[in-house]
């Protein structure tokens, strides 16, 4: 019996730990850089909590993770745009990528294009989604953090 128990102990001891990675600030990046930061979130098996900011790359976390492990606080917004070239290869000047955009918006759910889709789609300028039902209606809210 003892060993039995010691058996399960080391089990248990060896199973991966499920944290959750909560976003709170993050005004995007490399789209690429996202990707594998939430490949690696959801090949973990990690509940993302949306509790700030989210904007631009930071998105992908919406079509990568899966969205019941993505929930939203009543501090969380999103912020889409189009995605464009790198800066530092345009002098300075943001150029829009139509490849960039549509990889971007190949990986958001429908509830995600459909709310994109009703503000004219993806364009230079952030659009912004707020806590409250258009919110609700792309990532269910954490129920234990209302």
């Amino acid at each position: 019996m003892r060993l039995l128990v010691s058996a399960l102990l080391v089990v248990l001891a060896s199973a991966p730990a499920h944290a959750d990675y909560r976003i709170t600030r993050d005004f995007g990046g490399l789209v690429d850089q996202y990707k594998a930061k939430y490949q690696k979130i959801r090949d973990k098996g990690e509940r993302v909590i949306i509790d700030g900011i989210c904007n631009s790359a930071c998105t992908l976390v919406l079509g990568i993770v899966p969205l019941n492990k993505v929930c939203v606080t009543p501090k969380a917004s999103l912020g889409f745009h189009s995605a464009y070239y790198d800066t530092a290869y345009t002098f300075g000047k943001k150029v829009t990528s139509y490849a960039g955009t549509a990889d971007l918006m190949s990986y958001y759910p429908s509830s995600v294009k459909e709310w994109i889709a009703r503000k004219g789609g993806l364009t230079p300028e952030m659009k912004r989604v707020r806590n409250g039902p258009e919110l609700w209606a792309m990532i269910d809210p954490c129920p234990d953090e209302f």
